[in-house]
């Protein structure tokens, strides 16, 4: 059993938390919010912290799933005063591959390890501590933390140095938008052909049309019903982490630029928070 500390208490870090907790391991935590990281405690039997730095302190390894660059690089540079020699960071905030090399380069020089290790399957996935994880770091520091890691994750691979983790986020983003919007076209289209959606769906999915997607969204994409999973405000944060990512390396991604446009206007219609399936919205909107 490792001593952790785990920074970040969204609706993705609160449960991997908590399977880090039921798996036996020693779990410190801090939130910005004190009230969730009290709320944790209590139910967990946990202990919370008022700072990052009394947190992290004599910890083997410290997980952090924060927002975006700006709050990570915050959360780090807190920790990396306070944490043992020989620890390691395992972030697994979606952030920029620029960051993620930066923040190894930071460990590395003060004898830490460093894991940039966004995840994958959702605040359903956190639940059921079944996520995906897409590491990039050196090949001791992940067989050091992916035992721990097991306690939230059932799927979890190194794809290649400091950066590759996030690099591999990003490719995983670009295959949910464009199976996203096809997806909505597909059932928008049906609907306007006054075919039963239901029995195309039954006929197709099985078939080499077939996605976690379909068989997760369709439904509630005809319903017209978003108020669950993944936020279009999340997805346009991690989509313009691929387009900066895609201006630096040179990559092509015109269908992943317009697809984030429409996610743009789903904005606009009040849909921050609606679901990213929700691309069918603008759709049928447009065709009334």
């Amino acid at each position: 059993m490792a001593k952790t500390a785990f920074i970040g208490l969204g609706v993705m870090g609160a449960p991997m938390a908590g399977h880090l907790a039921k798996a036996g391991h020693d779990v410190a935590v801090y939130n910005r919010s004190e009230e969730k990281a009290r709320d944790w405690a209590q139910k967990h039997r946990g202990r919370t912290y008022s700072t990052v730095a009394s947190a992290v302190a004599g910890c083997d390894i410290v997980f952090a799933c924060v927002g975006a660059d700006r709050d990570l690089r915050e959360v780090f540079d807190a920790a990396l005063l306070a944490m043992r020699k020989g620890a390691i960071f395992v972030d697994h905030t979606t952030a920029s591959a620029v960051l993620a090399r930066e923040l190894a380069q930071k460990a590395e020089a003060v004898g830490l390890g460093f894991l940039d290790a966004p995840v994958s399957g959702g605040q359903a996935g956190a639940e059921a501590g079944r996520l995906t994880v897409m590491a990039g770091g050196a090949a001791s520091t992940f067989a050091e933390a992916e035992p721990v890691m097991r306690a939230y994750a059932a799927n979890i691979n190194l794809i290649g140095p400091a950066g590759a983790g996030q690099l591999a986020k990003m490719v995983n983003q670009i295959c949910i938008a464009g199976v996203l919007q096809g997806l909505a076209e597909a059932l928008h289209f049906a609907k306007r052909a006054d075919l039963d959606v239901e029995k195309v769906v039954a006929a197709i999915s099985k078939g080499a049309a077939q996605s976690w997607q379909m068989e997760n969204r369709w439904k509630t994409m005809a319903e017209g019903k978003f108020d669950f999973g993944f936020a279009v405000d999340w997805m346009r944060k991690d989509l313009g982490l691929v387009l900066g990512e895609a201006e630096r390396n040179g990559a092509k991604l015109d269908l992943t630029k317009l697809i984030d446009g429409y996610y743009a206007e789903l904005q606009g219609m009040g849909g921050r928070r609606w679901d990213t399936s929700s691309l069918i919205a603008r759709l049928d909107a447009k065709r009334r």
